[in-house]
């Protein structure tokens, strides 16, 4: 049984009388061309059965394939159910489609050779987040551009958010405007090796390079010793998961202290944690704030329109999702950047 042939974009362009470029550019640069021409083009394109330029043959013509991938610390599951990681995505994607750029997703828990083909073909890798193995960093493409998002990598650009003078703030708001008589901080992926609960002193923490949790918990400590409190007397615990499944045993230990040992002022550095203690404290039957005062960090919409409202550091993830992408694009300078944060008084903490 006989096949058609592909058709080529040379055959599409000679069918439609305009030139193999502007084919090209309907597909990979739409600013380039008016949008009824690029609406000519790919209604017909379609109607032919033209996917569109092979990504491999541009790629070794032209030296750049207009891929760049996205390397995720945690699985694309998670990663796309998580609303602070898919609020970057978001913005990444948003510049990427302006400038006719394809985002390839991975995930730093996958080794690089189980990736899809097209990642060695990627212009650029922008690297989001704790990575479990630096390994995975080891087997990028070094003549690549690379930027790193929430870590930093030596010699190559970063783009932050102020995690620690936001974590100062939000504590000494907490410290400044009721006395706590007992203090715990939960924390996000601090420990070296895997802990799902207390922080005891045999366990080693991350750097500040490697998680942005330390510059969370350097905040904190700043405003306890600015309030006569001994960083050192502050009980502390580790969650291994941004996830409501693997907080629970966790915070369900600390709530269920005797009174008498249950902390009456939680400082948790994602919000997920704090929504997951207001959760169980509210199943309890703890009166937040009376009973327990909570305040959480990123600012993500669900803890703004339940009640009470959330206290929290929000963060702007879709534009730190711009900044990243502008970069790898070379639209913006390769250079380190920090973005503000913003302290939302709610009413878990007011």
């Amino acid at each position: 049984m006989s096949t058609s042939p592909r058709i080529t974009i040379k055959d599409l362009a000679r069918e439609l009388g305009v030139s193999t470029a502007s084919v090209s550019n309907a597909f990979n640069r739409p600013d380039q061309l008016s949008p009824r021409l690029r609406e000519r083009i790919l209604s017909e394109a379609h109607r032919l059965g033209y996917s569109g330029p092979d990504a491999k043959a541009r790629s070794l013509r032209t030296g750049r394939s207009r891929i760049i991938a996205v390397v995720l610390a945690e699985s694309l599951t998670y990663s796309l159910n998580d609303p602070v990681a898919s609020e970057l995505l978001s913005g990444i994607a948003e510049v990427l489609d302006a400038h006719g750029h394809t985002l390839l997703l991975l995930s730093g828990r996958q080794h690089v050779s189980q990736a899809p083909g097209s990642a060695s073909m990627a212009d650029g890798f922008i690297v989001y987040g704790l990575m479990p193995s630096l390994k995975v960093l080891n087997d990028l493409p070094v003549q690549r551009p690379l930027i790193a998002v929430d870590f930093d990598i030596e010699a190559r650009p970063s783009v932050h958010i102020d995690n620690e003078p936001a974590c100062h703030a939000i504590a000494h708001h907490a410290l400044a405007s009721r006395p706590a008589r007992r203090i715990g901080v939960i924390n996000l992926r601090l420990t070296a090796s895997p802990c799902n609960g207390p922080i005891t002193d045999d366990q080693v923490l991350l750097s500040a390079e490697r998680t942005i949790t330390r510059l969370r918990l350097a905040g904190f400590h700043r405003a306890f010793s600015e309030h006569g409190i001994d960083p050192a007397d502050v009980p502390m615990w580790n969650i291994e998961e941004n996830t409501f499944e693997v907080c629970t045993p966790v915070v369900e230990a600390i709530l269920d202290l005797p009174d008498d040992e249950r902390p009456d002022l939680l400082l948790c550095t994602s919000d997920r944690i704090a929504l997951t203690v207001l959760t169980l404290a509210e199943r309890r039957g703890l009166r937040v704030p009376e009973d327990l005062r909570i305040t959480g960090f990123d600012g993500i919409a669900e803890g703004q329109y339940r009640a009470p409202r959330l206290t929290t550091v929000r963060q702007d993830s879709v534009e730190k999702g711009r900044i990243a992408a502008r970069m790898i694009l070379g639209l913006s300078p390769h250079e380190d950047r920090r973005l503000d944060t913003e302290l939302i008084l709610g009413d878990t903490c007011p």
